[in-house]
């Protein structure tokens, strides 16, 4: 039985890579349990698409995370709009190329990787949190990985660069623990997105024969757990990392 809340009702939430997998099934969460969502998205197209199914309760923004420009622009723009931001949930990510040796990775395409999933995520932080300390309240969520704990053979852009969110999620829970701001990471093992349907078929199967439950995590499941970590309620939990692994990670 599905149980719905109005937790978020009132709150302004931000979403990146809200065009489809993670970001799209968080952005869908946080607006059935009452939040205006803004869903952000280098996609317009399919932005445009995904905020219809989200529903009455968000607007989108197509946006370059990696252009530090851009995105100071429109996040002054989401809080001049509605006056508040509370929460930011960082899901958009890139593997790059995967299932090959540190000493084939290509330059380009580890800076890349690196841009879309650690300099996005700084560049959502640094332009939110003004407005969080003005509120003296806010919520930040970057989706980290697995592979930031462990390391995937394999994928060394995409392990370090999630590594490298877990350390600012460190800092910046912090910097800020007595602000009323939580920081928090969420390290997933392979969930069945798009990005992952994309893989080489090795590279999954590596992954998932580290799992102890031997399947992905769904969706639903993470988007559950996202709006647990930005919840009003989950307020003495900040600079962590949440595992949700199907039982890989158990430290």
């Amino acid at each position: 039985m599905r149980i719905l809340t109005t937790q978020f009702a009132g709150q302004v939430a931000v979403i990146t890579g809200a065009a489809s997998g993670l970001g799209l099934a968080i952005s869908s969460k946080l607006a059935v349990e009452g939040a205006r969502v803004v869903l952000l998205d280098l996609n317009e197209g399919a932005l445009q698409k995904a905020a219809s199914e989200v529903g009455a309760n968000a607007v989108c923004f197509p946006v370059d995370l990696t252009n530090e420009e851009q995105v100071a622009n429109v996040i002054s723009q989401v809080g001049k709009e509605f006056g508040r931001i509370d929460v930011l949930v960082n899901c958009a990510g890139v593997t790059g190329k995967t299932n090959i040796k540190s000493q084939d990775v290509d330059t380009a395409d580890l800076r890349f990787v690196f841009d879309v999933n650690f300099m996005a995520s700084f560049f959502m932080a640094r332009a939110v949190l003004p407005w969080m300390v003005k509120q003296n309240y806010g919520r930040i969520l970057h989706i980290a990985s697995i592979a930031g704990k462990e390391g995937n053979a394999g994928m060394l852009a995409y392990s370090a660069s999630k590594a490298a969110v877990i350390g600012m999620t460190k800092v910046q829970g912090k910097e800020y623990a007595e602000t009323g701001i939580t920081v928090n990471a969420l390290a997933p093992a392979v969930i069945q997105t798009p990005m992952v349907d994309a893989m080489p078929a090795e590279q999954v199967k590596y992954m998932t024969d580290k799992i102890p439950m031997k399947r992905c995590g769904t969706l639903e499941e993470i988007a559950h757990m996202a709006a647990f970590i930005v919840s009003p309620g989950t307020g003495f939990t900040t600079g962590f990392t949440f595992d949700m692994t199907g039982g890989r990670a158990t430290y």
